[in-house]
């Protein structure tokens, strides 16, 4: 099977699940339905581009809105690669709130159905987040630390159901407090009660490591998650971004076993989405960076393979979408099998870092956006 008829079935996959979650919500399962059709023209608005441009157009992107964060998480990636910082101390710009709209407005042309908003926290750009709302034929999960979440937030939630927020814990308590301060993980379960009181769909991200994997993965842990209100949990296994905590990243074992626990997970909640990442990209042939199956773009609209690889040779402000999937970066990527290579399981752009930044510095005229 090819790549992009995979990643569709696996899209039509997951809006299946998702209205199946949100039947007992007539609101919800109206825009999951529409949904559903909007998605079906964007799959042949993707082979229609590929046939008529030669481009390969991907079905989600991931974007970084913010340069800055309310928190210090440890082992933060967007502060290591100079993404985010404080306030006032980010050494990047950001593109405006009309530039992303224009942007996201060309990807749901080119029929993207997804753009994952990070940062810093993308909850302390809501002028971003209110313009590119606009773009209806898009799903943005705003992945947020959920410590802005209040009754402002929750009007703009309500009446914009194609945002939706993924709140990030560590799994326990004690370990969403310890990597981002004390009492997280209670005010990131305060935001869930909010979201729950209102029947709104949301989801969670849990970085897996070697410390919390069996407790994050257990059967217990996801039912809790689902008495919640939760309806989408996504596993972000770890890639080191500080020397001396490369203990944390999962073994090829552990990979695999991370791997059989999730099918069983979907067999016993059907109703809740589950994704691994990377972990599911053994089933597409290897790693979907580089616009294989999604690219990064970073808050001034660099395009880089993903968020943990934060070089570029193209910008969406000034090439769009379709410019920068043209990227002969991203061509190099693919062609040296660094991208859709064989894959074992973790982040296999950074266990090539070497290789990548070699590609990068051969291209004249190239930019490592790298602190």
């Amino acid at each position: 099977m090819q790549l992009n008829e995979y990643m569709s079935g696996s899209i039509r996959n997951i809006m299946a699940t998702a209205y199946k979650s949100v039947l007992t919500n007539p609101r919800e399962a109206r825009f999951v339905l529409k949904l559903q059709q909007t998605f079906a023209r964007s799959e042949k608005r993707r082979a229609k581009v590929k046939q008529e441009e030669g481009i390969d157009v991907p079905p989600f992107l991931i974007s970084s809105i913010s340069t800055t964060c309310n928190l210090s998480c440890k082992g933060c990636y967007a502060r290591a690669n100079g993404i985010a910082d404080d306030p006032g101390k980010s050494q990047r710009g950001t593109m405006s709130p009309e530039e992303w709209k224009q942007v996201f407005t060309e990807a749901a042309e080119l029929g993207i159905n997804f753009s994952l908003l990070a940062g810093g926290e993308p909850m302390m750009r809501k002028d971003i987040l209110e313009k590119v709302a606009e773009v209806k034929d898009m799903i943005f999960p705003i992945f947020t630390n959920g410590t802005l979440i209040g009754p402002s937030y929750m009007e703009f939630l309500k009446k914009h159901l194609n945002m939706v927020p993924v709140i990030s814990i560590e799994g326990t308590e004690h370990g969403t407090d310890e990597r981002r301060g004390k009492g997280m993980f209670r005010r990131a379960m305060m935001a869930m009660e909010m979201l729950k009181k209102e029947n709104l769909f949301f989801g969670t991200s849990i970085t897996v490591t070697t410390e919390n994997m069996d407790f994050v993965i257990s059967d217990p842990f996801v039912n809790q998650l689902q008495d919640f209100g939760c309806k989408l949990i996504i596993y972000v296994e770890y890639v080191p971004t500080e020397r001396g905590t490369e203990h944390l990243v999962l073994s090829e074992s552990e990979n695999t076993r991370m791997e059989k626990v999730q099918e069983h997970q979907r067999e016993q909640f059907p109703n809740m989405v589950i994704i691994s990442f990377p972990g599911d990209e053994k089933h597409m042939g290897g790693c979907l960076a580089g616009g294989r199956g999604f690219f990064h773009i970073g808050p001034d609209g660099a395009a880089e393979p993903c968020p943990f690889s934060p070089f570029s040779d193209s910008n969406v402000l000034s090439l769009g979408v379709s410019g920068a999937l043209k990227s002969p970066f991203f061509k190099r990527l693919r062609d040296a099998r660094l991208v859709g290579g064989e894959h074992t399981g973790g982040c296999a752009l950074w266990e090539h870092r070497e290789e990548v930044a070699d590609i990068m510095q051969s291209l004249e005229g190239a930019t490592i956006n790298e602190k």
